[in-house]
């Protein structure tokens, strides 16, 4: 088994009355990449953020797993519609470099490294906002390899894409997975989760329903009733 980066524990996430994530036991390791799937409403964002730390668990804890030299896991995450500033392709870059504390004498070739990484060293002068909604998503991904992330949680990254810009993003990120970084993504598409995926989870009202490799999650007879159904088509995405 790879290193272990993040962990839950019986975390678990109330919004006021409602239990939006049942408490849930979760390890994110070195190389995975997990899709995260089921109806809308089912917890997956919510279980993204409080992966991510965006989220505080109402009970149970998040740990971060630290290495041996005491380094703590790096993470990004891609939302479906980036929040880009009113700059420049390359200003918006430069500001993520320097939130995470990246060296000022090590930002500029990072940057550089991160444009050309998703083909928009061309454009970095550009309002980013003017950018293409393909555009900006590869430089939502930019953002957040430029930072190095162990992890990157990615909430439905292609869904308000054109199908040539869903191409080039998914292409993106499967290159980020293949080169080590894991990967945690959801995603409604079944066909992304096939070509990106190496283990889905569903998610049912808030609980964790299945956690299977992906040929199992789609192949086998013995699923539980909840995953079954959904993948006839049965239950709805909302």
């Amino acid at each position: 088994m790879s290193v272990a980066l993040i962990g839950l524990q019986q975390a678990s996430v109330h919004f006021g009355e409602r239990l939006a994530l049942q408490p849930i036991d979760l390890q994110i390791h070195r190389g995975d990449r997990i899709a995260l799937v089921g109806a809308n409403g089912s917890g997956k964002t919510t279980l993204l953020r409080l992966l991510n730390g965006l989220q505080r668990p109402s009970a149970g804890q998040r740990v971060l797993q630290a290495a041996a030299d005491g380094r703590r896991p790096v993470t990004a995450m891609l939302f479906q519609r980036p929040f880009l500033l009113h700059f420049s392709v390359r200003r918006n870059l430069q500001l993520a470099l320097w939130l995470a504390d990246v060296p000022a004498n090590a930002r500029a070739d990072r940057l550089d490294q991160a444009l050309d990484r998703v083909g928009l060293q061309a454009l970095a002068d550009r309002p980013a906002r003017s950018l293409s909604g393909g555009q900006q998503q590869r430089l939502a991904l930019a953002r957040a390899w430029a930072v190095r992330p162990d992890i990157l949680f990615l909430d439905e990254p292609t869904a308000s894409l054109d199908p040539s810009a869903k191409r080039e993003v998914e292409t993106l990120i499967d290159e980020f997975g293949q080169s080590g970084m894991a990967l945690v993504m959801s995603s409604h598409n079944l066909g992304q989760v096939k070509r990106l995926a190496q283990r889905v989870i569903y998610l049912d009202g808030g609980r964790l329903i299945a956690d299977l490799g992906v040929d199992d999650f789609f192949r086998r007879q013995d699923l539980p009733p909840e995953v079954a159904q959904f993948l006839k088509g049965e239950l709805p995405w909302t």
